[in-house]
C-alpha cells in the first residue's frame, strides 16, 4: 500500500510552519525524521492534505548550553546525541539512552522532537526525559511556552500542543557530579519497542529524586518524589528498601491490572534502581 496523495511544503522558518498548522481547512502533518510517520503514511493510518517538512529550519537544530541546562532543538537526531555532537550535560545518561534506540539507521534519521511529539508510550525519550525533569519548549502564534515533559504527553499518540503550535526544543536540566542515574528497557529483542521501561534519577545537590515507569498503556507513571518507593526513607537508610509493592500499587492505580505485565514493569524499575546504585 502507498500513501494517499498530499501536498508537500518545506518552510524556511517557524513562522511558516505555524501559519500552515493553524489552518483549519486542511489536515497537516509535520515531518521531521519520518521514522514513525513514514510507515503510517504507507499504511494510510494518517492521510494528510499537506505534509510540512521542518528539517530545513535552523532553530530546530540548535543546541544551547547554560549553567543550569542544555536546550536541544526538536530536529536534533538520536545519532547526534549518541555520537557526542550534542554536549552532554548528564554524565553520559543521554548518549546511553540514544545508543539503545532501535537501529543505527533509525537513529540517523529519527529526532528527539519527533519521538516526543509522536507520543508512543514505548518510546525511550518520553520516559527518560520525564525522569530527568525536562521541559518541552513549545512555539505557537502567541510565542513560546514551557510544559514539563510529565505533562506534554497526555495520552497514547496525544500531546499538549494546541492548533498552530509545534515542539521547538527540549530543555534538559544539567545533572550535578553527584547525580545517580539508572535506565532499563525490556524488549523482546534488540531494536524493538519496549515492553517496559524503568528510569530513576537521584541528584542530591539539586534535591531531585525522580522515577518513572514507562512503556505502559498510556503516559508514563512519574514519581516526582521517588522516596515513596523507598518507604519515605532518607538516602542513608535507603539501601535495600525499594518497595516493589509501592510500584505495583502505582500501576494498579493507573488502571494496569495484568499481573505479568505489571511484574515486568516493576522488574524494569528495579533494574534501573540497581544500575543507579540506589537499591
Amino acid at each position: 500500500m502507498k500513501p494517499s496523495r498530499f501536498e508537500y511544503e518545506r518552510p524556511g522558518d517557524l513562522a511558516g510552519v505555524i501559519a500552515l498548522t493553524r489552518r483549519e481547512d486542511i489536515v497537516v502533518k509535520i515531518l521531521a525524521g519520518g521514522q514513525s510517520l513514514g510507515p503510517m503514511l504507507n499504511l494510510r493510518l494518517v492521510q494528510p492534505d499537506v505534509l510540512v517538512d521542518i528539517t530545513g529550519i535552523p532553530e530546530l537544530k540548535r543546541v544551547e548550553e547554560n549553567a543550569d541546562a542544555i536546550i536541544v532543538g526538536a530536529c536534533v537526531t538520536h545519532a547526534d546525541i549518541e555520537d557526542g555532537r550534542v554536549p552532554d550535560a548528564t554524565g553520559g545518561a543521554l548518549p546511553a539512552v540514544a545508543r539503545d534506540i532501535a537501529y543505527r539507521a533509525v537513529r540517523n534519521r529519527g529526532t528527539i522532537g519527533g519521538s516526543l511529539s509522536h507520543a508512543d508510550p514505548a518510546a525511550d525519550w518520553v520516559s527518560c526525559l520525564a525522569a530527568m525533569g525536562a521541559e518541552a519548549l513549545i512555539r505557537g502564534p502567541s510565542g513560546q511556552r514551557a510544559v514539563a515533559i510529565d505533562d506534554f504527553m497526555t495520552g497514547v499518540f496525544e500531546v499538549a500542543l494546541e492548533p498552530g503550535e509545534i515542539l521547538e526544543a527540549v530543555r534538559i536540566p544539567r545533572l550535578s557530579r553527584s547525580a545517580r542515574w539508572g535506565f532499563c528497557k525490556i524488549s523482546r529483542k534488540t531494536g524493538e519497542m519496549a515492553q517496559a521501561i524503568g528510569a530513576v534519577l537521584h541528584d542530591p545537590e539539586r534535591s531531585v529524586f525522580r522515577a518513572v515507569i514507562g512503556a505502559t498503556e498510556s503516559a508514563p507513571i512519574v514519581f516526582s518524589d521517588a522516596t515513596s518507593l523507598f518507604g519515605g526513607k532518607t538516602l542513608a537508610a535507603r539501601r535495600g528498601a525499594f518497595d516493589t509493592g509501592a510500584a505495583a500499587r502505582a500501576l494498579n492505580a493507573a488502571g494496569l491490572t495484568d499481573p505479568l505485565d505489571n511484574q515486568i514493569h516493576v522488574a524494569a524499575l528495579k533494574r534501573a534502581i540497581d544500575r543507579a546504585d540506589l537499591a
